[in-house]
């Protein structure tokens, strides 16, 4: 696991694509966490009609699944870059598996959080039992059986972005994070992108 870095998207993306492609069947899975400067990405499955109004936050097309979300400052993001054949897992599993990291995760800090059937991430437990404001993204892409793209948990940002667009192409969807469910007991950024990366690698390597 590495430890979390503050890299252009950029950046990022053209390391993750050269890891992949040089990856062979021997070669160890990572966990990289990292923070974003502000930037819009967009999935395949991103319709025009999604981008409201992205003023002077860049727009990065992206090869992930999913739809538009936003990345910025006080967002920990753990890209995965896993073998899936290594560890037995279909898509659907591993995306299972990553939503049940940040599940875990925010359960620790005292929060009950859930899926939502159909739209892949984490959302807060809402007062029926149901799927609430969304606090955690999740878009990977699959390049010969290996994983790259990951999770992005809000901690502590300026959400004000997520109305630039439709979040993950649903309108009106509400987001929220950490800090504005936790106030001064949000812990830092570097604590909550390490208990994550720590929850994935732990659940990842109890697939071997």
């Amino acid at each position: 696991m590495r430890p979390l870095a503050r890299l252009a998207y950029d950046d990022a993306l053209a390391r993750m694509r050269a890891f992949t492609a040089g990856r062979d069947a021997g070669t160890a899975d990572e966990i990289w966490l990292v923070e974003h400067p502000p930037v819009f990405t967009l999935g395949l499955a991103t319709r025009p009609e999604h981008l409201l109004a992205t003023g002077d936050i860049p727009v990065v097309q992206t090869e992930r699944g999913g739809q538009v979300t936003y990345h910025g400052p006080g967002q920990a993001l753990a890209y995965t870059l896993v073998d899936l054949r290594r560890h037995g897992l279909m898509v659907r599993d591993f995306v299972r598996l990553i939503e049940q990291a940040v599940i875990e995760v925010l359960a620790g800090l005292g929060l009950t959080a859930v899926r939502r059937e159909g739209a892949p991430g984490v959302y807060l437990s809402a007062p029926d039992g149901g799927a609430g404001a969304k606090i955690a993204s999740i878009g990977i892409k699959v390049s010969r059986g290996c994983t790259y793209h990951g999770v992005a948990l809000n901690v502590a940002m300026d959400l004000e972005p997520f109305s630039r667009i439709d979040p993950c192409g649903y309108p009106g969807l509400a987001v929220t994070d950490l800090r504005s469910l936790l106030g001064p007991a949000t812990p830092a950024m570097e604590t909550v992108a390490t208990l994550l990366g720590e929850k994935l690698a732990d659940l990842i390597e109890g697939k071997a």
